[in-house]
């Protein structure tokens, strides 16, 4: 048997786990730093737009960037030494503490690089080393970051999903994975059917029951997937919401009026139906008796 060359679908997939591993741990500063840096803009702005006295340096400082800013341990703030940043064997070399302080480590950290390598070899699995393939890793990473920090904030950043919202609408210009009228509706028709839940759940019960980033998140994947992938995602985020969302409040002891943030579960429905969509389908149509 030929050795397998660069770009067949074992190396592919090898080389996509490897990098979905480097990026998973870039992922984990977004979550953990995004939201605070955003945070700390939208406070300086609130005291421009209030005409407030500047807060200085000392009273509110800059969080750490993205990119600039070395990694170090968010308990005694020593800086990492590069080895124990080595995605998913530093942590499990330093058994999940700071080799300086003892601080556990989160786990989130490990859990976040094995899912994106696994996602990204599944995601090259399925589209080969192709142009589709590399918008599927885009994507994939995309909606880890924005699960990532939903879970941890119950915030979807702009950041993140108006530039998947317009990535999406660009691609249906070659096209990628759908044509642009269905890239167009999608966005359209996924946006609008959740913000109209939003504004009918809010005039019955005075309440609100998602968020802005919701309706937008659901708009990206309409661009990437096209309308007709919209009522299974809302379907099967709802049944995976459903039963994780249970499960929490009935481990944690919470009431159910604690919100429980619902972008992961639109995200991993997605990520589910866009890999996984037509096979999906086709079991369903068969279980019901339709092929």
């Amino acid at each position: 048997m030929p050795a397998p060359t660069l770009f067949s679908p074992a190396a592919a997939t090898a080389a996509a786990a490897v990098l979905g591993l480097l990026v998973g741990s870039f992922l984990n500063v977004v979550i953990l730093r995004l939201p605070a840096r955003l945070a700390h803009g939208w406070r300086r702005d609130a005291r421009e737009l209030l005409e407030l006295p500047a807060a200085g340096e000392d009273a509110d400082p800059a969080p750490p960037d993205l990119v600039r800013t070395a990694s170090h341990c968010p308990h005694c703030r020593h800086r990492l030494a590069p080895w124990d940043n080595v995605p998913l064997l530093g942590w499990l070399l330093l058994r999940g503490r700071c080799r300086y302080c003892k601080a556990p480590i989160s786990p989130q950290y490990p859990l976040v690089e094995l899912a994106t390598a696994v996602l990204s070899a599944l995601a090259v699995w399925k589209f080969g080393a192709t142009a589709q393939g590399a918008a599927a890793l885009a994507f994939t990473w995309a909606l880890i970051a924005l699960a990532g920090i939903d879970v941890r904030t119950q915030l979807l950043p702009d950041q993140i999903t108006l530039p998947l919202l317009w990535l999406g609408l660009l691609l249906a210009l070659a096209p990628v994975y759908v044509r642009p009228a269905a890239a167009i509706l999608g966005a359209a028709i996924g946006y609008l059917s959740l913000w109209s839940v939003y504004w009918i759940f809010k005039l019955l019960t005075g309440k609100e029951g998602m968020g802005y980033g919701d309706f937008k998140l659901l708009g990206a994947l309409g661009a990437w997937m096209g309308p007709g992938a919209l009522l299974p995602v809302i379907l099967l985020s709802s049944l995976i919401g459903a039963a994780v969302g249970l499960a929490v409040l009935k481990l944690r002891g919470q009431d159910r009026s604690v919100p429980i943030p619902f972008g992961p579960f639109l995200a991993a429905a997605g990520w589910v139906w866009f890999v996984a969509g037509d096979a999906l389908l086709g079991a369903y149509l068969r279980l019901v008796g339709l092929r």
